[in-house]
């Protein structure tokens, strides 16, 4: 059974015990719209396992970072907006901008994004 703790939303999410507007399952990645979109399609992507950052995805478990990136794509695809362009964003700490210390991809697209982001 892949790691969990108790006190987070996203691995209560995966638990299936809070509710979201999932678009992706499978036994590695869990894939729901954000509850607060920052642009038409926004996707968070996250893992079924329990890091606090994409950096501890990367050093413990380099398939599952790739795994997340893949759906990522396909996602986009799905949405339609492989081809007109889309951003993947990974906030690490709270400076950056980190709120749900569980690592996470945003998937963002369907409009023009600015540079920087913020």
């Amino acid at each position: 059974m892949p790691y969990t703790s108790d006190d987070c939303l996203f691995c209560k999410i995966v638990a299936g015990a809070i509710p979201a507007d999932v678009v992706h399952r499978d036994d590695h990645v869990v894939a729901f719209r954000d509850i607060n979109p920052q642009a038409p399609t926004h996707i968070l992507v996250i893992p079924t396992t329990h890091y606090e950052n994409a950096a501890e995805v990367a050093a413990d478990d380099p398939s599952g970072l790739a795994a997340l990136v893949l759906t990522a794509r396909t996602l986009a695809q799905a949405e339609g907006i492989d081809r007109s362009g889309y951003r993947l964003v990974t906030n690490t700490g709270a400076d950056a901008g980190q709120t749900v210390f569980h690592a996470h991809l945003h998937l963002l697209g369907a409009r023009h994004l600015t540079w920087p982001p913020g």
